[in-house]
């Protein structure tokens, strides 16, 4: 089954709504740099409402260690997500779990640094430039998902509810992760997209569970 991270969240009834439609995870941006950003009250209220077995994410990119280990201090996100250049040293230094995202605006370039993080539980492809925040709206070549690598790969970048289902047949990814794709406005999800999405989701896992039992046996 995919795995669905909605991001960007700003506001409670919208990761609840997340939670109820059958999102895995919730993403809190906290960079500077995002549209998207959340003051850690806000996300204290979100975390706060979320039914159990929802994870959250907090998303940082070169922002400073202290702001890094106020939010876990606070909030304490299940997972940490890095968008910038931080190295997987630094990444991991915070005695949490981290994502590591990969700005694949490159194309086949950016595949060298993918294994530059051994130490990522996993690693989030999107479709950003280097040195562009993340949530730009902006797909790649889903082609160029590897598939020789050992951490969990997560889909990012352009997704919405009419092409999640051919970017999963394509890229096979481990998760997708969504946030302009499920929004009327930067940080505020509009319903009808974001259950159009997991729904499209969860329609082509049922496809891609059909076509393996139809395939013939060795």
């Amino acid at each position: 089954m995919t795995r669905i991270k909605c991001c960007g969240m700003t506001r409670v009834e919208d990761a609840l709504l997340a939670a109820r439609l059958g999102a895995d995870a919730i993403g809190l941006v906290f960079t500077a740099r995002s549209r998207r950003r959340v003051s850690v009250a806000q996300a204290q209220a979100i975390a706060r409402a979320l039914p159990p077995f929802v994870a959250t994410v907090a998303l940082f990119m070169d922002d400073a260690p202290a702001l890094v280990e106020e939010v876990v201090a606070a909030v304490s996100p299940d997972l940490l997500q890095f968008h910038g250049g931080e190295p997987d040293e630094w990444c991991a230094q915070f005695g949490r779990r981290y994502l590591k995202a990969i700005a694949m605006g490159e194309g086949a370039a950016a595949l060298a640094r993918l294994r530059d993080y051994p130490r990522a539980a996993a690693l989030l492809l999107d479709g950003h430039g280097l040195g562009e925040a993340g949530g730009s709206g902006r797909a790649f070549d889903w082609s160029l998902m590897p598939g020789d690598l050992a951490q969990p790969l997560v889909l990012a970048g352009g997704l919405h509810a009419g092409n999640v289902a051919g970017a999963i047949r394509v890229a096979r990814p481990w998760a997708v992760d969504v946030a302009s794709g499920i929004e009327s406005a930067p940080g505020v999800k509009d319903p009808a997209r974001m259950a159009a999405f997991i729904h499209a989701v969860r329609a082509a896992d049922r496809q891609r569970e059909r076509t393996s039992a139809d395939a013939p046996g060795p």
